[in-house]
C-alpha cells in the first residue's frame, strides 16, 4: 500500500514510469498501487489520472482509463493510448473480451475447492452512491473463484478470482456474501474503518485481445507487499525468479 506520504503528495513522473508494465501502440497496462483512486471523485483530490501526463511516450496527449479498479486495490490498470484504441478497449470491456484475474485473501475458509458465485447486485440506497449488496432485482453479476492455498490455523484463504460480470465491488460483495469477506474490507467485511489491515485484493493478471492478428497480450502485476505476509502464510512462494 502507499504509504501516507505518498497518497497525499502522489507519484513522480519516474515513479509512474516505473509502473508500467506493458506498452504498444494502443494500449499501456501499469501497475495501480493500493491507496491512490484511479479518477477524482465528488470531494475531489489527489488521483491517478493527474500523473497520466508522464505516460504519453511521445503522443500529443496521455492515455486515459480503459476500465477502473477500487481505490484500494492494486495491480493490473489497462489505459487507452488514444481515442480510437480507448473506444475498441471500451468495447472489449463491455462484451467481456479482456480476462481478469484477481488474487485475494479471505477470511475463512470455502467447502469447496472452487465454484461460480451466481449473485445479482443493486445498489445498497442512494446515500451510498457506490456501495453494492445482494439485490434479487439487480443486475446479473457472476464471478469465478478458485482456492490457491490456505492457512487454516490463521483461517485464511488465497483466491483467484474472475469476474465474468463487472459490477462495481463485485469481488468484495459475492465474497463476503458467501462468508468469506476479503481482508481489510471496512465496508463490506468486519476490518476496521482506521487502523486495519489494507485491502487484500489484488488485479493480478489481464488477458487483452487488443488485435485480430496476433495472440492476445497477457500482463502479469507484482504482488504488492502489503499482501505478501496473508500470501505466503496460504503457500505462496513469492514472485518467480526473472
Amino acid at each position: 500500500m502507499m504509504d501516507k506520504a505518498a497518497a497525499r503528495n502522489g507519484l513522480s513522473p519516474d515513479e509512474m514510469l516505473a509502473r508500467v508494465l506493458y506498452r504498444d501502440g494502443l494500449m499501456l497496462v501499469i501497475d495501480k498501487p493500493a491507496g491512490l483512486p484511479v479518477h477524482r471523485g465528488p470531494k475531489g483530490g489527489l488521483s491517478l489520472e493527474d500523473h497520466f501526463d508522464a505516460l504519453r511516450f511521445g503522443l500529443p496527449r496521455a492515455p486515459a482509463l480503459a476500465h477502473r479498479l477500487d481505490k484500494d486495490t492494486s495491480g493490473c490498470l489497462v489505459l487507452g493510448r488514444h481515442r480510437k484504441a480507448l473506444a475498441h478497449l471500451g468495447l472489449l470491456f463491455k462484451h467481456g473480451k479482456i480476462g481478469k484475474t484477481y488474487w485475494g485473501v479471505v477470511e475463512g475458509s470455502p467447502d469447496a475447492d472452487q465454484g461460480t458465485i451466481d449473485l445479482a447486485l443493486g445498489r445498497l440506497n442512494d446515500e451510498r452512491g457506490w456501495w453494492m449488496k445482494p439485490d434479487p432485482q439487480g443486475l446479473p453479476s457472476v464471478t469465478k473463484w478458485r482456492v490457491m492455498g490456505r492457512a487454516t490455523d490463521r483461517n485464511l484463504t488465497w483466491l483467484a478470482l474472475e469476474p465474468v460480470t463487472g459490477r462495481t465491488h463485485q469481488l468484495r460483495v459475492h465474497c463476503a456474501a458467501l462468508g468469506w469477506p476479503i481482508v481489510g474490507d471496512s465496508i463490506y467485511g468486519g476490518a476496521p474503518r482506521f487502523n486495519g489491515p489494507p485491502l487484500h485484493l489484488h488485479a493480478r493478471e489481464v488477458l487483452v485481445p487488443i488485435s485480430k492478428n496476433r495472440e492476445p497480450v497477457r500482463v502479469t502485476a507484482p504482488v504488492p507487499a502489503h499482501m505478501h505476509d496473508y500470501l505466503k502464510a496460504c503457500g505462496w512462494a513469492g514472485e518467480p525468479e526473472s
